[in-house]
C-alpha cells in the first residue's frame, strides 16, 4: 500500500498553459529529463507534442490526454529498444508547439520593384501588407526551424517568411503586366497569386498562411506628382466657369464679404473696366483651337497619344493601317480609322488586293 502511494506520487504530470500571444515552441522543464513510465501527458487544443529523443524526433501526440506507455510511444520504444515495455524512468526532452493562427504580421518591400508599365514605361513600386500564419506539421517545424531553441517565438521566423512573401511578390508584379493605375482594384487578385506561389516553401517550414493581404501598392513620389498634375489638367477646362459660378454667387448675396468687395469694386472702376475689356477684346488674338490626341490600340494595348502630324509617318511604317482601332476625346468608343477623318491619311495607299481567282 506504502510502494503505492509512492508510485503514485512519482508519475509525472506534462502540460503546458500558454500566458502568452507569441510563444510558438515551449520546452517542458524536468530535472535531467527523467519522465517515468505512466506519467500523465495534457495535450490542450491548439497544441501538439513532440518527444525528443538523444536529438532524434520521436513521437508526435494531438490534443488529448495521454498515460505514457510502450503502446503510445512506438518511436519512442523503437529508439530505446523497449521489448517488453519500461518501468524506470527514461530521459527525453518534451516539446509544446502552439498550433493557433498567429495574426497581423506585417510585410513589405524593403526595396522598390521594377515593372513596364504599358502608359508610363518602366516604374518602381512598393507594396506592403499583412499575413497570418500556422504551425501545420509539428515535426517539420521542430526539425527545420526549431531546433534545439527552448522557447521561440513567433517574431523569430517572421523575417524568413518575411523575404519569401516579398521575393515572390516581387516576381508576380513584375509578371503580372496589369497597368499600375488599375493594381489597386486587383490586389484580392494578386494576393490569391502570391499565396499560392509561397505555399510549398513555407510548407517546407511545416507552416501554412492561413491569410494573406496587399493592403497598398504605392508609385514613387515623382509620378505620383505627375499623376497630380494630369489630374489638375483634366480639370482645367472647367476652371472658368467655376470662378464665374462663385463671382455670381458672390453678387447674389450682397452681405457676404465676398458680395460687398466686389460691389465696391464693381461700382468703382465699371467705366475703366469696359473701356480696358473692349480694347483688349479688339487686341487679344483668339485662342488657338485645342489640337486633337489620337490612341491607337494594338494587341490590347493602347499607344499614344499622337498628334495628326504624327499619324502620316505611322501609316507609312504600316503602323497605322485602316482597320487600326482608333480613339480621340469626343469620340463615341473606338473606330476603324477608316471610319473616322482619319480615312484621308489612306487616300494614296490602296486598299488590300482581292483575293486569287476573284
Amino acid at each position: 500500500m506504502v510502494f503505492g502511494f509512492l508510485k503514485g506520487e512519482f508519475i509525472d504530470v506534462i502540460s503546458w498553459t500558454d500566458d502568452t500571444r507569441d510563444t510558438m515552441v515551449w520546452r517542458f522543464e524536468r530535472r535531467d529529463n527523467a519522465i517515468k513510465y505512466g506519467a500523465k501527458l495534457t495535450v490542450r487544443e491548439g497544441q501538439a507534442a513532440v518527444f525528443i529523443n538523444e536529438g532524434q524526433l520521436a513521437d508526435v501526440f494531438g490534443p488529448g490526454l495521454y498515460e505514457l506507455q510502450t503502446n503510445n510511444l512506438p518511436i519512442l520504444t523503437t529508439l530505446q529498444s523497449w521489448e517488453y515495455g519500461f518501468s524506470s524512468p527514461f530521459k527525453c526532452e518534451v516539446y509544446f508547439i502552439s498550433t493557433t493562427r498567429f495574426n497581423n504580421f506585417k510585410w513589405g518591400t524593403q526595396n522598390p520593384i521594377m515593372c513596364r508599365d504599358p502608359e508610363f514605361g518602366p516604374v518602381r513600386i512598393r507594396a506592403f501588407g499583412t499575413y497570418s500564419m500556422r504551425v501545420t506539421d509539428p515535426g517539420i517545424f521542430m526539425k527545420e526551424v526549431v531546433g534545439t531553441d527552448g522557447e521561440f517565438t513567433a517574431d523569430e521566423i517572421s523575417t524568413q517568411i518575411r523575404n519569401v512573401i516579398v521575393q515572390e511578390m516581387s516576381q508576380s508584379l513584375a509578371k503580372s503586366g496589369i497597368p499600375v493605375l488599375d493594381m489597386a482594384a486587383n490586389t484580392a487578385d494578386l494576393a490569391k497569386v502570391v499565396a499560392t506561389a509561397i505555399a510549398p516553401t513555407i510548407g517546407n517550414y511545416g507552416l501554412t498562411l492561413p491569410e494573406f493581404y496587399i493592403e497598398n501598392i504605392s508609385l514613387p513620389e515623382e509620378v505620383e506628382k505627375v499623376l497630380d498634375k494630369r489630374t489638375s489638367m483634366g480639370l482645367a477646362g472647367d476652371l472658368g466657369k467655376f470662378t464665374q459660378f462663385n463671382a455670381a454667387e458672390g453678387l447674389g448675396n450682397p452681405n457676404s464679404a465676398m458680395g460687398a468687395t466686389m460691389g465696391a469694386a464693381m461700382g468703382a472702376g465699371m467705366g475703366l473696366n469696359m473701356g480696358a475689356q473692349a480694347a483688349a477684346t479688339a487686341a487679344a488674338p483668339p485662342p488657338p483651337p485645342p489640337v486633337k490626341q489620337w490612341h491607337l490600340a494594338e494587341n490590347g494595348v493602347t499607344k499614344g497619344p499622337y498628334g495628326l502630324g504624327d499619324l502620316p509617318a505611322l501609316v507609312a511604317a504600316g503602323g497605322l493601317t485602316r482597320s487600326t482601332q482608333v480613339w480621340t476625346a469626343g469620340q463615341d468608343g473606338w473606330k476603324a480609322a477608316d471610319q473616322t477623318e482619319l480615312t484621308s491619311l489612306f487616300a494614296a495607299i490602296p486598299p488590300p488586293p482581292p483575293p486569287p481567282g476573284a
